[in-house]
């Protein structure tokens, strides 16, 4: 059985046990939460398709941790112009793991 949800401005597919980084969420470590924008839902084969959300569906989740993303680099150049811009960034990410996928109707 796997869904796919909505979390934070993101669609992911989820199963049961499975961990995902998602962008950081306002809930402390080790709350559970419950996401409500679920999209689809494959049931044994039997899929469930929203429009645009499955009324009634729902996935459950723990949050394990909050940390910060890789590195990325992001380098400007104009060539011949000496123009140079070199800025790094590192997202803010919470880890979660699924608990469990409640079926709408």
């Amino acid at each position: 059985m796997y869904a796919i949800v909505e979390i934070a401005g993101q669609q992911f597919k989820v199963s049961k046990d499975s961990k995902v980084f998602v962008h950081r969420l306002p809930q402390a470590e080790g709350e559970q939460i419950s996401f409500d924008k679920v999209l689809l839902v494959d049931a044994d084969g039997k899929i469930t398709l929203g429009a645009p959300a499955i009324k009634g569906a729902s996935v459950e989740a723990k949050i394990l941790q909050h940390l910060k993303g890789d590195k990325v680099i992001v380098f400007k150049k104009k060539r011949r112009k000496g123009y140079k811009k070199k800025n790094g960034h590192r997202q803010s990410l919470t880890q979660i793991v699924i608990e469990g996928i409640t079926a709408g109707k």
